[in-house]
């Protein structure tokens, strides 16, 4: 098994959710890991708003060095998404009646992962929210170095 997929398997057990086809989009993301990046945290989910839409299933998988989304189409072909820490912007938690959501705005977009158990919220914004701290001051000390 891969690192990726064993990491989502956790998560899944741990706290279930809504989603499908975990070990084709665990496969999508270990194709794009480079070489010394190890998984931290991964979790599944929907990649859409519509809380009645089940069939966007994804996972999301933190890394030493980014965050990376993962989807594996029906048919064929993938999509995938790489947030980096210095176009990390902020993170928002909403929980619903039954499930939460969390919002990751980048410089770029929004990316929205619905259907998240309720429970497994602080869990998810404490692992991101940690490591972009983390990696933001490192980008920070890296830049008043070169001025």
């Amino acid at each position: 098994m891969s690192a990726v997929y064993d990491n989502v398997l956790l998560y899944k057990k741990k706290y279930g959710g809504i989603s499908w086809r975990i070990k084709k989009h665990s496969n999508v993301v270990e194709k794009h890991l480079n070489p010394g990046e190890e998984v931290i945290y991964a979790f599944s989910g929907q990649l859409n708003d519509n809380p009645l839409n089940i069939f966007c299933s994804a996972i999301i998988v933190l890394t030493n060095k980014r965050i990376l989304i993962g989807q594996k189409n029906i048919l064929f072909g993938y999509t995938l998404n790489s947030i980096t820490p210095d176009l990390f912007n902020d993170m928002q938690i909403n929980e619903g009646l039954v499930f939460g959501k969390i919002t990751i705005d980048t410089v770029k977009e929004e990316v929205i992962v619905s259907n998240l158990s309720k429970k497994s919220l602080p869990e998810i914004e404490t692992n991101i929210s940690e490591f972009m701290m983390r990696e933001k001051q490192k980008y920070a000390k890296i830049q008043n170095q070169e001025n």
